[in-house]
């Protein structure tokens, strides 16, 4: 039998219902799942022995919980998670507004009715999905908005006196009641509205503008915050800290491999886009540089953080770029190219926040920057390093395409050129070639050209050669040959 098919207090007591509270419900579920090898929290990435193994210790000891960390690191999302350690359906007294339990009432209007009806008192069920309650903490959130407050236009309804507790209009809380309630960024939180949560989450229960009234939440808190100690907004008062059981740390992802994972699975692509831009794994891996190179940079506030939403955006800005230029030159299907990823500035320059000597130098200017420095990264993972100092008597690998450059005085690749053109002013170069059969005989020909045009860009980084950028697109020269030209 379906036990939700149930409608009465006394059917759900011959069925020998017995509920739980809800933390006792989150940790009876995650046993089971850790008893099955089953995954609990999925498509989080880089949090297997980290973060994860955290959360399942709080579940499991009970407590209320803080998120804590820079933007973009998945807590919300973590958060939201924990509905699946739900069960599916919970019985709720009927009419409630605070999803009372038909064995504990709280409410005086569930006591009131069980007392009337005993047996025969009804009861609907409350799906898993409904048992989740978020509120973004804003400087304008008041007390009544998330505890409650005297309702006077239903005190004049019912023609009650204030000191009647059914004039009492209850807030997200009290009606979040056996339920996961998350308050994402608490610091935001006026530290007066914080003291009001010091009773819900040691004793459990709330007061209402004096009321004499207790009641008992059966609530699961989690908590969302940036670290206190850049934000100039306020701070998680003391003693409300003392009062959560787990403050988890997160973190940005701690591989290449893992943040290209992200963002693969995040990064709203279409269709459209996947059949027709040819992305070669260096590009991912090279646009996952990008993120890297800029929680390091000395232009970037560190503590303000690098979402990872920076590189799922740009990602997709990095596929537009592509396929805009497609749709221009007719190609029904091209290949990424290395210029594309100037196509991304606009993801970056909106996500970072740049302390004074980047403001200086300019949000394009370090977004710029950003990919140069992550060109210069991985360019020795794919080719020979170039020393700063190069030993005497020793050729460079790079020699005989330096000179090719000099000799030829450089060339040009135009943003908006067919697959076919491109292909062509690559293929011309033919040092480039003799390069990738010596050192990546078995890359694929589609991939070929991004590491190419890869190589000629990692040589401008290590100055070996020179690029200029033209109103259509880049030209590549030897590195004095700008200094003859007048360029």
């Amino acid at each position: 039998m379906n036990i939700a098919n149930l409608t009465t207090l006394g059917a759900l007591k011959a069925e020998g219902y017995q509920s739980l509270s809800i933390k006792d419900e989150l940790r009876k579920n995650l046993i089971k799942k850790l008893q099955n090898k089953e995954e609990t929290f999925e498509g989080i990435h880089g949090y297997e022995n980290t973060v994860i193994p955290e959360l399942e210790r709080a579940i499991l000891s009970r407590h209320n919980i803080n998120l804590l960390g820079l933007r973009g690191q998945a807590k919300t999302r973590l958060a939201r998670q924990m509905i699946n350690l739900l069960d599916e359906y919970i019985p709720v007294v009927a009419g409630s507004e605070i999803n009372d339990d038909p064995f504990n009432p709280i409410s005086r209007f569930a006591t009131t009715l069980i007392e009337e009806k005993g047996d025969e008192t009804p009861i609907t069920w409350l799906h898993r999905t409904d048992r989740f309650a978020e509120k973004l903490a804003t400087p304008d959130v008041t007390v009544a908005d998330i505890i409650g407050d005297v309702d006077p236009i239903k005190a004049a309804n019912l023609k009650l006196s204030y000191a009647d507790d059914r004039v009492i209009h209850f807030g997200m809380i009290p009606r979040a009641n056996r339920c996961i309630f998350v308050i994402n960024e608490l610091p935001d939180l006026q530290a007066r509205i914080q003291v009001a949560l010091f009773n819900i989450l040691q004793e459990g229960d709330i007061q209402i503008r004096g009321f004499k009234l207790r009641l008992p939440l059966d609530m699961q808190f989690v908590f969302t915050a940036n670290p206190e100690d850049y934000t100039n907004r306020g701070s998680i008062v003391t003693p409300l800290k003392d009062r959560i059981g787990s403050q988890i740390l997160t973190h940005y992802p701690e591989t290449i491999a893992i943040a290209k994972t992200i963002t693969q699975q995040e990064a709203g692509s279409d269709k459209r886009q996947k059949e027709l831009v040819h992305v070669p794994e260096l590009a991912k891996d090279l646009l996952e540089q990008i993120g890297f190179e800029a929680r390091e940079s000395e232009y970037i506030d560190p503590k303000s953080g690098v979402s990872a939403r920076m590189s799922i955006t740009a990602y997709e800005n990095l596929l537009s770029t592509a396929e805009y230029r497609a749709l221009g030159s007719g190609d029904e299907r091209t290949l990424l190219r290395v210029s594309d990823f100037m196509g991304i500035v606009p993801a970056i320059t909106g996500k970072v926040e740049l302390v004074y000597e980047g403001e200086q130098e300019g949000a394009d200017v370090v977004a710029q920057t950003l990919i140069s420095n992550a060109i210069k990264t991985l360019f020795p993972d794919y080719f020979p390093k170039i020393e700063k100092l190069e030993k005497e008597g020793e050729g460079s690998p790079y020699q005989q395409l330096i000179d090719w450059f000099f000799e030829e005085s450089g060339f040009e690749l135009l943003d908006d050129v067919s697959d076919q053109e491109y292909k062509a002013k690559l293929d011309a170069v033919i040092p480039l070639k003799q390069l990738l059969q010596k050192y990546h005989p078995d890359v694929a020909q589609n991939d070929s050209y991004f590491l190419k045009e890869f190589l000629l860009w990692g040589l401008v980084e290590y100055k070996k050669l020179s690029k200029y950028r033209l109103s259509e697109g880049f030209r590549f020269k030897d590195v004095y040959g700008g200094y003859i030209s007048g360029l």
